[in-house]
């Protein structure tokens, strides 16, 4: 496996195939102590002011452009995020607009939004789920 060309990924993604290595970690190796790790990577890149890639849907009419949810099999919505743009890719033509938010703005407003559960990373290959109390974790130790 290659490393990717960090020159030609926008600024605020790059480092983030940290968080896509220790999801990968996680994934083979599902332990309370792997989930620790991942979820300390993905703090040390948000502090870092990483930012990952937002799906969002395109405003109808006069309405404001809504941030992509998802529904679970459960019945609960989540947004979707993407670490780099290659992971985006993975899901075929499904995301059709996105831009680039900072990580911490991100699980700031979703802690705010009542009907969605949290955010998908990477929903198609290098997965997780942060739910409400995941996100409170990774910024909890934000100062």
């Amino acid at each position: 496996m290659t490393k990717q060309d960090n020159s030609k990924v926008d600024e605020g993604l790059q480092g983030n195939e940290k968080i896509e290595e220790a999801i990968l970690g996680l994934q083979k190796e599902s332990t309370q102590e792997m989930l620790a790790h991942t979820l300390t990577v993905i703090r040390r890149r948000m502090k870092e002011k990483g930012q990952v890639i937002l799906a969002v849907e395109p405003p109808k009419g006069l309405e404001q452009i809504q941030i992509q949810a998802v529904q679970t099999s459960d019945g609960q919505s989540w947004w979707t995020a993407f670490t780099s743009f290659e992971e985006e890719l993975k899901g075929g033509d499904s995301v059709k607009s996105t831009f680039l938010t900072d990580i911490d703005k991100l699980f700031e407003t979703v802690l705010q939004v009542e009907k969605i559960q949290g955010i998908i990373l990477n929903p198609w290959n290098r997965t997780i789920m942060l739910d409400k109390n995941l996100i409170q974790v990774i910024l909890g130790a934000k100062a």
